[in-house]
């Protein structure tokens, strides 16, 4: 009785030892995973030895033995002509062995070209990118540095035209091949004093430090006792939203300001009138003079108006006239 119990207990044990060896996760269809990701089959998934590489057969389909026990050398073969356990056997000659796994070298993958500089930056290689497009006719507008809706647009115009992929991001590829088309921008092309030609400043402006905006040639000039410092492209308030006109101070300057009334950034702001200022635009420098601001005096060239943030102090007059 006793013994009978402890074959019962060994065979439960030997039953609980074989589930827990038996819980290998494998492939939803019962395969092996192959090198390239597909299932290698159904059933048990063979464990090939050490060495299995060298072309030795699998243990769990081994290969026919030839028909022909003569032909086979004479230390693997058994006396009645069988193969011998302890012989090796070469594979069969319909299913050649794989060469060892050293031998296989897989295929090199074609590396992804390094991004250069996409939407959002904002730089001066980004100027000089739009630069280079605009001497071949990609981009129609001034450099503002900024990589914008239109800069991507003009990118993936060179890449159709020359068979590159037209993701609109500027990748080593794509860089590579428009400075081999282009020349290195000038200075003005880099910085163009003003695409609009600078108007006669009002008789206002002639005197002290003065904003001198015109509404007539959309241009604003920084003068200094009678003398212009720089000018630059401005735009003004649609219909709706018009700018003032007349004689005002420069009040406050808020270099990161951001509207609290149209929750929109406006870099360099110098207010000169209620919550009408002068300041830099993102918007202006993307889509031009398609827009309209809500009021103030829009820049478009973002290192013009941080050179004139810089100098222009509280106080200063601000002129804007037709």
């Amino acid at each position: 009785m006793l013994r009978t119990s402890a074959l019962r207990g060994g065979l439960a044990a030997a039953a609980v030892l074989a589930v827990g060896v038996g819980c290998t996760v494998r492939p939803a269809d019962g395969g092996t995973a192959g090198a390239d990701g597909k299932s290698g089959g159904s059933g048990a998934a063979a464990v090939a030895p050490p060495g299995s590489g060298s072309g030795t057969p699998s243990p769990s389909a081994p290969p026919r033995p030839s028909k022909n026990p003569a032909a086979l050398p004479t230390g693997e073969r058994s006396p009645s002509g069988s193969v011998s356990p302890s012989g090796s056997v070469p594979p069969s000659a319909s299913a050649p062995a794989r060469p060892p796994s050293s031998a296989r070298t897989p295929s090199p993958g074609v590396a992804k070209p390094r991004t250069v500089m996409a939407s959002g930056a904002e730089s001066d290689q980004v100027r000089e990118l739009q630069a280079r497009l605009r001497q071949i006719g990609h981009f129609d507008r001034t450099p503002t540095g900024y990589y914008g809706t239109l800069t991507a647009t003009a990118v993936a115009s060179f890449q159709g035209k020359r068979g590159l992929a037209r993701t609109g991001t500027t990748d080593s590829v794509t860089w590579e091949k428009l400075l081999g088309m282009t020349e290195k921008p000038t200075r003005d092309e880099l910085w163009p004093p003003t695409e609009r030609p600078v108007a006669a400043p009002d008789p206002r402006c002639l005197k002290g430090r003065v904003l001198c905006i015109s509404k007539n040639s959309r241009t604003l000039s920084w003068m200094v006792d009678g003398k212009r410092v720089s000018s630059m492209d401005v735009r003004f308030g649609s219909e709706y939203t018009p700018t003032r006109e007349g004689t005002f101070t420069v009040y406050w300057k808020s270099r990161h300001h951001v509207s609290t009334l149209y929750d929109t950034a406006m870099p360099y702001a110098m207010f000169f009138s209620g919550g009408q200022a002068v300041h830099y635009s993102a918007d202006f420098a993307a889509r031009g003079y398609t827009g309209a601001s809500h009021g103030c005096v829009n820049v478009r060239d973002e290192q013009k108006i941080a050179t004139l943030f810089a100098e222009v102090k509280t106080g200063d007059k601000v002129v804007i006239y037709w």
